[in-house]
């Protein structure tokens, strides 16, 4: 009993994977399935019921629930998790941020004209080769260095 074949036709008339072809266990039928070699033999088995399409199989609805509600931030309450808020935030999603804040910090204060073009770029460089902590260590170390001309940081 190797459908092989009438699998892999059955596939593609009823334009389905060839997991899905449900071919009939019946012994009667074994000699009539081995012997549909064309797709219209294949086609006439189908129509006699010997080989269909299995459906689709979806998630439970309970679990569809669950998951709009977690879209919602529903479930995520402290009760649900494991483990610490780092844990639980992706380390390169956290750096990327740290270093868009820096950034944009330092952009504003060059087109304010509070630090020179040279400053800027050594303290990109700086908040590229992660020199600091948090957009305040920046500021210290800006203070600390008496780097900025003017006006409040």
């Amino acid at each position: 009993m190797d459908y092989r074949l009438q699998r892999r036709l059955a596939a593609e008339i009823l334009g389905v994977g060839e997991s899905r072809v449900w071919i009939s266990p019946d012994p009667e039928v074994t000699e009539d399935i081995e012997s549909a070699v064309t797709k219209d033999d294949v086609r006439a088995l189908i129509a006699r019921g010997l080989i269909k399409a299995l459906p689709v199989k979806g998630n439970a609805h309970r679990w569809i629930k669950r998951r709009e509600k977690r879209l919602k931030g529903h479930r995520r309450g402290p009760g649900k998790r494991k483990g610490t808020a780092f844990a639980r935030i992706d380390p390169e999603s956290v750096w990327v941020n740290k270093v868009r804040k820096m950034r944009a910090y330092l952009r504003w204060l060059k087109d304010h004209k509070m630090i020179s073009t040279k400053d800027y770029r050594e303290l990109y460089r700086l908040i590229k080769g992660n020199r600091f902590n948090s957009l305040s260590d920046l500021r210290r170390y800006m203070e600390s260095a008496g780097i900025v001309k003017g006006g409040r940081q």
